[in-house]
């Protein structure tokens, strides 16, 4: 493919882990990449080969010198919804094509089912989306592998025992690389128009097992607690209730249930999606360095 031949594709939420492989895996398919955020400091962050614009979802008319000549757009949405209304207008007047980074609201698995203020704001964007002229493709991680990074990792590099609610509740973590590689193949390709899919990792893992299986691959074990949502609620204190209230009632709701687990990327992308163990095999270091 040639770059000149390509109207570029625009990141909005570049800065992001999705974000981030996302530009990755466009640059690697030789697809003209544009980046944009508020802050101008990011763009040195970014491989060189990206067009950066600073712009504002709170401030429609700043996305239009980003949208200008653009041929998609991969949105994430990372604000109030007050301007989505202004946004998508922009989006459709501009570009052909976007691709949402949603959520699994509209699954049927009680995971995915306990209302929530950011499924309210998904659902409200894609009825905006919808009601445009605008080529659509919506795109619904589960549960994403990294998070376990922000979860778990401060405990096991200071070699403390890793309590948490609801460790038997089962998730099919999804890794970042391949929810990227999905949005990738769908901005790209005309036959993913229309396209609505649920990314799941291949394997249903309780929360307990996923840490014992970052000790197989440390290479020693890592001791797991259960705690109370109760005590997880005062240990959350720098988490948004609402965030800390969503997590609690999906895993509460799961109990005893098998996760969710889709065929969506393997169906896709013709190769099968990334294990729980090989994302932290390759991620092992942040459980043994850093801060």
């Amino acid at each position: 493919m040639n770059q000149t031949d390509t109207p570029p594709v625009l990141v909005i939420g570049g800065t992001g882990r999705v974000g981030r492989a996302v530009i990755e895996q466009l640059l690697e398919a030789d697809v003209p990449v544009r980046a944009l955020s508020r802050r101008f400091e990011v763009a040195a962050t970014l491989p060189a080969q990206v067009e950066f614009f600073t712009g504002d979802l709170t401030v429609p008319e700043s996305l239009d010198p980003a949208l200008k000549g653009a041929g998609a757009v991969f949105l994430v949405w990372t604000v109030p919804p007050r301007t989505a209304a202004a946004v998508v207008e922009r989006l459709a007047a501009h570009v052909r094509r976007v691709v949402f980074l949603s959520s699994p609201h509209q699954t049927p698995h009680p995971f995915f089912q306990q209302p929530n203020p950011m499924a309210v704001l998904h659902a409200g964007i894609e009825r905006l989306i919808a009601s445009t002229a605008l080529e659509s493709t919506i795109i619904r991680p589960g549960m994403l592998a990294s998070n376990s990074l922000a979860w778990w990792a401060s405990a096991i590099r200071s070699g403390e025992v890793v309590r948490w609610p609801y460790g038997a509740v089962e998730t099919a973590p999804v890794d970042d690389r391949d929810v990227a590689a999905v949005a990738a193949r769908t901005l790209c390709q005309d036959a993913y128009a229309g396209g609505d899919y649920v990314l799941t990792g291949p394997e249903s893992l309780t929360q307990a097992t996923q840490v014992g299986v970052i000790g197989d691959v440390l290479g020693h074990r890592i001791a797991f607690e259960d705690m109370t949502p109760d005590e997880f609620r005062s240990l959350s204190q720098g988490t948004a209730p609402s965030v800390v209230d969503m997590l609690l009632a999906a895993w509460s709701a799961a109990v005893g249930q098998p996760a969710y687990v889709t065929t969506a990327v393997a169906d896709i992308l013709g190769t099968a999606p990334r294990t729980y163990r090989q994302w932290v095999a390759d991620h092992a270091t942040a459980f043994t360095q850093g801060s």
